[in-house]
């Protein structure tokens, strides 16, 4: 005891003369250096895999850039949005392409902020209003459907098809009607929707169009005869930074568009629905900080404090966009690597096909996929391949909600007859419900790991 008492003490004396004689930025860069050493020694350890070992479905795929990055907002102590937020919406804009992106705390939040731009009243006629309808799908994650219902918007639900797993555009003209205002779906685990239809189809009938893009961050879609991400075919384009997803901050979400009125209708539902576009800590940008005339207030009234949308506080900190600066650097490999671990994981499952129906991409696209697909076909019962693959150390989800109408959120709506609508029947995402199941293509899987899940797979269906 007193040998480690001893040990301790000459610790803390070395740790009180460390930074003597040194200024602040010397300081701050031997912190970033032994935060270097400690992530490559206890986090960046290549562990060999073990057959039977757990294979999760998506897990973070980080090195020491990432924590120096996180330490070093930390040591900032600004904590709020800041320099490095602003560092992530260029490169994250210039990567996509748009001239448009908002930071915010989760996909979820991007999926409402995008939907409450297209409620403000700048936007004129256009404005969604509550009773408006919203064409969209059941089969999927429920914050691309929850904001309409929140605000009073019908969701108008379509099927979708199998194995795209994506809306039916056969059924766009069927689910219109005179209230329809605007299309929100999202490009399934990777896979685009067919935008070619879907963009075609709004514009004949003057909608918006929201591409739900938390699954499918680096997939590519020609229109055109042009190569476009997704996220950015639309009026606005929403991702998620969740650590399953294909880049991380933690939490955290974006908003982008190339729209200069939606990007500020977009920034003012972020910023609380202030008027004012000045950052945190910044003040009278505008250099009319005190001489204008808002609505009834007084003349001069502080234009940091207009609020011309009734709007919330969503921002990311700092150090979440810390993080994502250093993962948007080698986010274009996260992309390469999950199209190779797909591919791979597809050709160890061609020969079960006529147990399982194997994913396909959209027609025209290039998907960066979140994760592989299976549909199990008649005789094959899901729930047993799925305990056969989950026993064998192999994680797996279902489609989502797989028909969020059937969901107990849904109960008073469905008892009451209101509040939403179907289109025909939902065959496709009924099947997908009862068969469907996915397993991770995530960049951290090693070639072992792809076959060794396309064994189990294989296995599963056979015995």
């Amino acid at each position: 005891m007193e040998q480690w008492q001893g040990a301790m003490e000459g610790m803390v004396i070395r740790m009180d003369n460390l930074f003597e004689n040194m200024t602040e930025q010397q300081a701050r860069e031997q912190i970033l250096k032994l935060v270097e050493e400690y992530c490559n020694t206890y986090h960046n350890q290549k562990k060999e895999f073990v057959r039977g070992q757990r294979i999760p479905y998506a897990s973070r795929v980080y090195d020491s850039r990432e924590m120096t990055n996180l330490v070093d907002s930390a040591l900032e102590f600004w904590l709020t949005s800041g320099r490095y937020t602003a560092q992530f919406e260029k490169a994250f804009a210039d990567y996509l392409g748009v001239k448009f992106c908002s930071l915010v705390n989760s996909g979820s939040s991007a999926n409402l902020i995008a939907f409450m731009a297209l409620t403000s009243p700048l936007l004129g006629e256009r404005q969604v209003r509550p009773g408006d309808e919203m064409i969209t799908v059941a089969a999927g994650f429920p914050t691309t459907v929850t904001p309409a219902i929140q605000y009073g918007v019908v969701p108008v639900f379509v099927d979708v098809t199998i194995p795209q797993y994506n809306l039916d555009v056969t059924q766009l003209e069927a689910a219109l009607s005179p209230k329809t205002k605007l299309v929100m779906a999202a490009h399934t685990l990777g896979n685009p929707f067919d935008l070619g239809e879907v963009k075609k189809f709004c514009d004949k009938h003057g909608l918006w169009l929201i591409e739900d893009n938390c699954d499918a961050l680096g997939s590519k879609y020609v229109i055109d005869g042009k190569e476009k991400f997704t996220g950015t075919i639309g009026d606005v384009g929403t991702s998620s930074f969740y650590p399953p997803h294909h880049m991380t901050m933690g939490e955290g979400g974006a908003v982008y568009t190339n729209n200069p009125l939606l990007h500020k209708c977009i920034r003012s539902f972020r910023d609380w629905g202030r008027d004012c576009i000045c950052a945190s800590g910044q003040d009278n940008l505008c250099g009319h900080r005190f001489d204008r005339q808002f609505g009834k207030l007084p003349l001069g009234y502080d234009h940091k404090y207009v609020y011309s949308h009734f709007g919330y506080n969503l921002k990311a900190t700092d150090m979440q966009a810390a993080i994502g600066c250093a993962q948007i650097e080698k986010f274009p490999s996260f992309v390469e690597r999950r199209r190779q671990n797909f591919e791979r994981l597809y050709k160890g499952l061609e020969n079960v096909q006529k147990k399982l129906i194997l994913p396909v991409p959209c027609e025209n696209s290039v998907p960066s996929w979140f994760g592989f697909l299976l549909t199990c076909r008649e005789g094959v019962e899901r729930k047993r391949v799925v305990e056969y693959v989950e026993d064998h150390g192999v994680q797996t989800r279902m489609l989502f909600a797989g028909n969020l109408t059937k969901h107990p959120c849904f109960d008073q709506m469905r008892a009451e007859g209101n509040g939403y609508r179907i289109v025909g029947e939902l065959v496709n995402t009924d099947r997908i419900m009862n068969d469907t199941f996915w397993v991770g293509v995530y960049p951290g899987m090693t070639d072992e790991m792809i076959d060794y899940m396309a064994e189990v797979i294989t296995d599963a269906v056979r015995s």
